[in-house]
């Protein structure tokens, strides 16, 4: 039956005033009720607009109708068909600039929920502890480097269709940045371990504490190893630095570092073994995702938290659900303004953020009026803890150790639309090869260069 409601059911979250002061998941999911009247919003349009904006082709009307049914495993079963981790997408991708963009029922109110009905029917089916049938093997052997979004969503193409996938991580937890980058309050680790095991369970392989360009370099895969194609997901570790006087300062962190001790060495527990800073007064520098990431930790570990962004809240990158998020729990947005020296004491220690008030000019090359500063503007933020959050570049290991690969001005590694690098039998994609990006973009990546690859040894 159709709901004609305009708006959205609301999504149950954690009071802000308890959720600052935990690190427990702040969005808490539809109930079967709830996802069943939200999922009866949809109109099923014949021209499924919605597909147009999903990057791994999901097909949404289907999944929305089983839900609306009551049929919730066959929901997941649909999405399954396209996305190797449904869990995860439907609660960190930016839906709102995707498929609910080009939703029609946002436009005479708000579009359907449609991340929201991917989470309940991704988490529906991991309740149920299911077990599927393992693929016949076809005899092919891959390598996937990086147990990423793109490596993770590559691996898990390529077992569907048969294929002897391993995969080599460098770190001693595979997922990558759905490990060490975002927060367990936005995603849980348990849902990303969740959905590993789902590849696990269909013959992916995967080896961990392996850094290809030390262990193996990309040749020694297919010559030692025996890898008759090998896909590079490395990701784009590498933190980005303002240049500004005082950024070599204690309590200056790069938002990689920070997020990584808190989220995959759990910094946050107070039994554990690593440190991390705990500043009273931190300066989050960015407008990112990673920027809301960051500062919400800080503000879970105590501390009073100002986010510094050059740009004003329309230009903010950042989901609208994140930022919005942040408010509620007490961080403030100092807008229009930009770091140019971290100041100290006598001991090298960070003390405050001096900045330049900013003021829009013209659209520069990515579309976004540009920011120019003010003369005389400047002022100063008390900050004993600076986290900077200015995205990220491509880790140079591999492209350090790999022959005839070829990169961009910036380290992207050089690949087409199909994922294809100039090394025969060499594939890659997300991050090592866009940039920064978001976990979908990524995956869309990897799931092109399974394609791709199934094709190259098929020799099509």
């Amino acid at each position: 039956m159709y709901d004609p409601r305009p708006t959205k059911y609301p999504m149950p979250v954690q009071d802000p005033e308890e959720r600052r002061r935990n690190f427990g998941e702040v969005a808490l999911g539809y109930d079967r009720e709830t996802a069943v009247r939200e999922a009866s919003r949809c109109l099923h349009c014949k021209a499924h607009p919605c597909m147009e904006g999903c990057p791994v082709s999901v097909r949404i009307p289907d999944f929305i109708a089983k839900i609306a049914a009551g049929d919730f495993e066959g929901a997941y079963e649909v999405i399954s068909e396209s996305s190797s981790l449904p869990a995860v997408c439907g609660r960190v991708c930016p839906q709102e600039k995707q498929c609910e963009k080009f939703c029609v029922r946002g436009g005479r109110g708000e579009p359907v929920g449609i991340g929201r009905l991917e989470r309940f029917a991704a988490d529906f089916h991991l309740a149920q502890e299911t077990e599927g049938e393992l693929p016949a093997p076809n005899g092919h052997r891959v390598a996937v480097v990086g147990s990423g979004p793109a490596g993770l969503a590559c691996a898990g193409e390529l077992a569907r269709r048969g294929y002897e996938v391993t995969v080599f991580e460098a770190l001693h937890e595979a997922g990558g940045v759905l490990i060490y980058g975002i927060p367990e309050f936005r995603l849980p680790k348990e849902i990303v371990r969740r959905e590993i095991g789902r590849l696990l369970a269909l013959g992916v392989k995967i080896e961990t504490d392996s850094v290809i360009g030390r262990l193996y370099t990309v040749e020694e895969l297919k010559t030692e190893l025996g890898f008759e194609a090998v896909f590079l997901g490395t990701g784009a570790g590498l933190p980005r630095f303002m240049g500004i006087r005082g950024e070599n300062a204690n309590g200056v962190f790069s938002a990689n570092e920070y997020l990584t001790r808190a989220n995959l060495m759990k910094a946050y527990e107070e039994d554990s073994e690593t440190p991390i800073y705990r500043g009273r007064q931190v300066a989050v520098v960015g407008g990112g995702n990673v920027a809301m990431d960051a500062a919400r930790t800080a503000r879970r570990l105590g501390a009073e938290v100002t986010i510094v962004y050059r740009r004003g809240m329309e230009e903010l990158p950042a989901r609208r659900e994140e930022a919005e998020h942040a408010k509620e729990e007490g961080i403030a947005f100092r807008l229009l303004a930009n770091p140019v020296e971290i100041l100290t004491d006598g001991e090298n220690n960070a003390v405050g953020l001096k900045c330049v008030e900013m003021e829009l000019g013209q659209p520069d090359a990515s579309g976004r009026r540009r920011p120019i500063a003010k003369e005389g503007s400047e002022f100063t933020i008390a900050a004993d803890c600076v986290i900077m959050a200015l995205g990220t570049s491509p880790n140079p290991l591999v492209k350090m150790t790999t022959e005839g690969l070829a990169t961009r001005a910036h380290g992207e590694i050089a690949a087409d639309g199909e994922g294809r690098t100039s090394l025969e039998g060499v594939f890659a994609g997300g991050d090592a090869v866009s940039g920064s990006a978001t976990v979908i973009l990524a995956m869309g990546a990897g799931k092109r260069a399974a394609e791709s690859i199934d094709r190259y040894l098929k020799g099509a």
